[in-house]
């Protein structure tokens, strides 16, 4: 069975669920997650506030692969916030949402429902095939997100009347 979560582990996990409501709404509506406008804004500092609150979390006793998720998250958004360029500010923020959701997925499964979770450790097939789906789902994105950043940078062309 799987370990009862803390007071720190639930207020993590419910901070945890606004940066993935935020990116959703910002792909669906813009097509990528936009630090200048306010759903982005709010992507930004909820993704801060879950990566700061999964610090104070280890099942180790220490730093876990988890942490490291996180650092890369605040690393890809640090990269996105000072790029010039469209295409990393565009590619390094999806990355940071696709990396928030691999512990979201492990954790998960790998806890619900409760007494009965649906996998049995990250190893378990059901979390891996998640993983992989999540990944072909990213690079579908990020595909989608150059071809429409190339299309916006193009000329218009207007056949005259």
């Amino acid at each position: 069975m799987a370990n009862p979560m803390s007071t720190l582990g639930i207020l993590h996990t419910l901070v945890s669920v606004p940066p993935i409501v935020f990116g959703v709404w910002a792909f669906l509506r813009d097509g990528r997650i936009d630090p200048a406008n306010r759903v982005g804004k709010a992507y930004v500092v909820s993704m801060v506030t879950s990566v700061v609150t999964s610090f104070g979390l280890s099942s180790t006793g220490g730093f876990n692969p988890g942490h490291g998720l996180g650092l890369l998250a605040l690393l890809l958004m640090a990269v996105g916030a000072f790029a010039s360029s469209a295409y990393v500010r565009t590619l390094t923020y999806s990355a940071s949402f696709m990396v928030l959701l691999v512990p979201g997925i492990n954790e998960t499964l790998t806890r619900l429902p409760a007494g009965q979770p649906l996998a049995s450790s990250p190893q378990d097939p059901l979390v891996q095939t998640s993983l992989a789906a999540l990944l072909v789902l990213f690079l579908c994105g990020a595909t989608y997100q150059v071809v429409k950043l190339r299309a916006r940078a193009q000329p218009q062309v207007h056949p005259q009347s």
